[in-house]
C-alpha cells in the first residue's frame, strides 16, 4: 500500500504498506520507468512476409506451413519449419535464405517424416513432428521437436545429423527417442548450446512454465529429462498470463543469453517476449520484458489454422540485426528483424 513518494538523484523512491505491518522503500531509475510506459515497435516486419505459404502443389505441405527454427550456417541461413497436408500429418521442410529475408531455396520434399510410434498417427487428426529448434555443439545439430500421436500427451523428441551431411542435404538424422517423461505434456524444449558447470542442459516447457534442467548426455536413447525446474512462469492479468514457452535457441550477447518465448494471454493471444539470462547460470533471469515486443497485427497473423498467433522457433543475430522467423496464424511463415542493442535495452530496463 504505497502512501508517499519523492524524487531525487534521477530516482524514485516509494514508501509503502507491507501486509499492514510494515514499512518500507522501493526505488527505480525515473527514465527507465517513463521509458517502460511507451509502447514502441521492437520488430519489424519484412514487407514481403509471408516469406513461405503452402505449396498447393506438394501434398505434404499444402495446408500449412509454420513455426519455423533457424541457423545460420557458412553464411546460409537455413530454415526447418513445420509443414501439414491435408491428413493434419506434421513434417519437417527445408529452406534457405542468404540475407535473412529472402528464400532462394524451398526444397520439394520433407527432410523429416515421423519414423516412430510416438509420432506416428493412431487415429484421424493431428499428429507428427511439430515445433522444431535446432542447436549446433562442434560438428553435431541437435534438433529437438514435439512428437504426437494423437492420442497420448505431446513429449519432447530428440534428435542429431552430422553438419557436413546437413549442408549436403544428406538427411542421415540419428534414430529419435522421447526425452521427457512419458504421460505428461512437454513442448517448446531444445538444447543449450554450452555445457553450464560441467552438464549438458536443456529448456522445455512443462506446467505452462519454462523449464531448465540438466541431461546426463546426448546419448538420448540412454539419458532423459529427470527434473523440472521452473525459472519463469506466467504473469497473472498481462499479455502473457495463461501459459509460456521458449521460442528459439538463445542467442549468446556480452550482457547475457537473450531468450525470446511466446507468450499466451486469457483470450488466446500468442506474443512475443524476451528473457536475458546469466551467462554462466542461465537459470538465472536478469531481466523480462514487461511489454510483448511482438504481436499479431497482419491478416496472415489474426486469421489462420489458430487466429492471432505469432509464434516463432527460429532466432538468428547477424552484424547487430536479430532475425526472428515465425509461424502466423499456425498457416504461413513470416520473418520480422530489430536491432540487437534495442532488445537488450529493453530488457535492462527490466534489471
Amino acid at each position: 500500500f504505497p502512501s508517499g513518494a519523492f524524487i531525487a538523484n534521477e530516482k524514485l523512491y516509494i514508501y509503502y504498506g507491507a501486509t499492514d505491518t510494515t514499512c518500507c522503500r522501493a526505488s527505480v531509475n525515473l527514465e527507465d520507468l517513463i521509458d517502460s510506459m511507451k509502447k514502441k515497435p521492437v520488430f519489424s516486419r519484412y514487407e514481403h512476409n509471408p516469406i513461405i505459404a503452402p505449396a498447393k502443389t506438394q501434398n505434404w505441405e499444402n495446408k500449412a506451413v509454420f513455426n519455423p527454427t533457424a541457423i545460420d550456417i557458412d553464411g546460409k541461413i537455413h530454415i526447418l519449419y513445420r509443414a501439414m497436408g491435408e491428413d493434419d500429418t506434421s513434417v519437417l521442410g527445408y529452406a534457405v535464405s542468404k540475407n535473412g529475408l529472402d528464400i532462394i531455396e524451398c526444397l520439394e520434399n520433407p527432410v523429416y517424416i515421423p519414423r516412430e510410434a510416438f509420432e506416428s498417427k493412431s487415429h484421424p487428426g493431428f499428429s507428427g513432428c511439430e515445433d522444431p529448434r535446432i542447436t549446433q555443439i562442434g560438428d553435431e545439430l541437435y534438433l529437438f521437436y514435439t512428437a504426437y500421436d494423437g492420442n497420448n500427451p505431446p513429449g519432447v523428441a530428440a534428435t542429431s545429423i552430422k553438419v557436413k551431411d546437413f549442408i549436403k542435404h544428406k538427411w542421415s538424422w540419428k534414430k529419435p527417442a522421447i526425452i521427457t517423461p512419458l504421460g505428461i505434456d512437454n513442448k517448446d524444449a531444445c538444447l543449450f548450446p554450452k555445457k553450464i558447470k560441467g552438464k549438458y542442459h536443456v529448456f522445455h516447457r512443462a506446467h505452462n512454465h519454462i523449464c531448465f534442467d540438466p541431461i546426463k548426455s546426448l546419448n538420448f536413447e540412454k539419458d532423459k529429462i529427470e527434473s523440472f525446474t521452473p525459472i519463469v512462469g506466467p504473469r497473472v492479468g498481462m499479455w502473457d498470463s495463461e501459459k509460456i514457452g521458449i521460442a528459439s535457441t538463445p542467442i549468446e550477447t556480452e550482457k547475457g543469453w537473450l531468450l525470446f518465448y511466446h507468450g499466451v494471454s486469457n483470450k488466446g493471444v500468442y506474443r512475443v517476449g524476451a528473457l536475458l539470462l546469466q551467462l554462466d547460470d542461465p537459470a538465472v533471469v536478469l531481466g523480462r520484458t514487461t511489454d510483448f515486443i511482438f504481436e499479431p497485427e497482419m491478416e496472415y497473423e489474426k486469421n489462420g489454422q489458430v487466429s492471432n498467433v505469432v509464434f516463432p522457433c527460429g532466432a538468428v543475430s547477424r552484424n547487430g540485426t536479430v532475425f526472428i522467423y515465425y509461424g502466423g496464424g499456425d498457416s504461413v511463415i513470416g520473418v520480422a528483424k530489430a536491432k540487437l542493442s534495442e532488445i537488450l535495452s529493453a530488457l535492462e530496463h527490466e534489471i
